[in-house]
């Protein structure tokens, strides 16, 4: 048979029979891969695994000589020096305040607080400037600043509590200082009583006494 008489329709019927057979040598080749897989699949982890576990297990002794010991790591709390106390805005009279700021300083925030209390109960006055009634005692003049002395007596019990968690052993008070805040109007155009106060109390390094007051008039020629 020569190639102008040969048949087309036998030579697609080879080429298919070819191809057939191809794709189903790859079929029962991915079916006995497959196969595999699902009957031996630990082999694929374990393999995964003993990668893996040395490189971590080298990791792990690198950080642990280089990371020191969590009780060295603790960082110990800084011991302060000073407990400050602020209030903002408190109504009361920014006179009476300062008055009080002066009867505390050089005292210890206990001894002050119980002396507020009397102020408070009306039993002890504090010492005030100006045209007000003489009082009892050591004194010129003095008055009875109920509500102020309440305030501040919550004030120093909070002080008392900030110097004792952080540590500070006697503490007297250096500081007191009282200072206008913001007075809003209130009825009939009558504007309130608005003060802050800042209180700062530190160590007293010579126990049993509070600290010298300063001279300024030293080096002064008489």
């Amino acid at each position: 048979m020569t190639e102008k008489n040969y048949n087309p329709e036998q030579r697609m019927a080879k080429t298919m029979k070819k191809q057939g057979t191809a794709d189903l040598n790859q079929h029962q080749n991915k079916d006995t891969h497959t196969h595999e897989a699902v009957k031996n699949p630990e082999n694929k982890t374990e393999e995964k695994k003993e990668t893996h576990e040395p490189v971590q297990k080298k990791d792990k002794i690198e950080k642990a000589k280089e990371s020191p010991p969590k009780s060295s790591q603790v960082k110990e709390k800084p011991k302060r020096t000073k407990a400050v106390v602020n209030a903002f805005n408190l109504p009361i009279s920014t006179k009476h305040s300062a008055a009080i700021c002066r009867f505390i300083k050089r005292k210890k925030i206990q001894e002050a607080v119980k002396d507020l209390e009397l102020v408070a109960n009306l039993k002890k006055p504090i010492p005030m400037k100006g045209e007000i009634p003489h009082r009892k005692g050591r004194m010129m003049s003095g008055r009875f600043p109920e509500k102020a002395a309440r305030q501040f007596i919550i004030l120093l019990k909070s002080l008392s509590s900030d110097s004792a968690y952080h540590g500070l052993e006697n503490p007297i008070i250096v500081e007191a200082v009282a200072n206008i805040g913001y007075r809003p109007f209130g009825r009939r155009g009558i504007r309130r009583k608005r003060t802050h106060i800042t209180i700062v109390a530190e160590e007293n390094q010579n126990q049993g006494s509070a600290p010298p007051i300063k001279n300024t008039t030293a080096g002064v020629n008489k």
